[in-house]
């Protein structure tokens, strides 16, 4: 199976960083903007919530693009890190308990976005295009 899916490993990883920032945006315009609306009561803007919705809207915005999604998405698992343990830990031991679970799990493929770069389909591989191939031919001579 790794045989078949291995040349495609690229392009799915780039559609997985594509759909999470897409989806982190979100959280961020909900912050910010009240857009989409929801079911829930919205939360006062106060100074956390705006440094929250205003790191979610840019990073989201960064690792969508590719353009420093390495750097973005490790600013972004810093903080679904930080909001887990202000929001959720205290309400049980377990994320399915304490309703941290997508928390837990934005942190972690953010963490994995951030081990791996903005990689194809990305801002990155189109800005950043001439200098990797000015530096490798300068490690070759």
């Amino acid at each position: 199976m790794e045989r078949y899916l291995g040349k495609f490993e690229p392009y799915l990883y780039a559609v997985f960083r594509i759909i999470v920032g897409f989806l982190f945006i979100w959280h961020g315009t909900q912050k910010l903007f009240g857009f989409p609306p929801s079911n829930q009561p919205a939360q006062p803007l106060n100074a956390l919530m705006t440094t929250a919705g205003t790191i979610e809207f840019v990073c989201g915005l960064l690792i969508l693009l590719g353009l420093f999604a390495g750097f973005a998405a490790f600013l972004a698992s810093g903080m679904m890190a930080v909001a887990y343990f202000m929001a959720h830990a205290s309400g049980g031991l377990l994320p399915l308990v304490n309703r941290g679970e997508l928390a837990v799990l934005y942190c972690f493929a953010f963490l994995y976005i951030a081990s791996r770069g903005s990689g194809l389909l990305s801002l990155d591989s189109l800005v950043f295009r001439g200098r990797n191939s000015a530096r490798v031919a300068d490690e070759r001579v």
